[in-house]
């Protein structure tokens, strides 16, 4: 079965329960975290993941409404993007 990807960065201070939230999130839209990259850079949590969505029990405006939240809630600013806008964005 071919995946779905999405790409999500989050950046804002750091700060207890970013990752347990947004994993929580997404576990319970059914999305699975493919690849999850993180760091602190100057006591600013950075973090980008790749997850599929291709079992998810909701479209991707309501995975990125719900990550939205998440991110007005903890003062972060998180991104959603399909991997095809990506790759179009960046073909040569």
């Amino acid at each position: 079965m071919k995946k779905e990807i999405l790409f999500i960065t989050v950046i804002g201070k750091d700060r207890k329960g970013i990752v347990a939230n947004i994993s929580n999130c997404l576990y319970k839209m059914n999305i699975n975290i493919e690849d999850i990259t993180q760091k602190i850079v100057r006591n600013y949590f950075v973090m980008a993941m790749l997850v599929d969505i291709k079992d998810a029990n909701c479209s991707i405006e309501k995975i990125s409404e719900q990550l939205q939240k998440i991110g007005k809630e903890m003062e972060l600013i998180i991104q959603v993007q399909h991997e095809n806008i990506f790759k179009m964005m960046h073909r040569i």
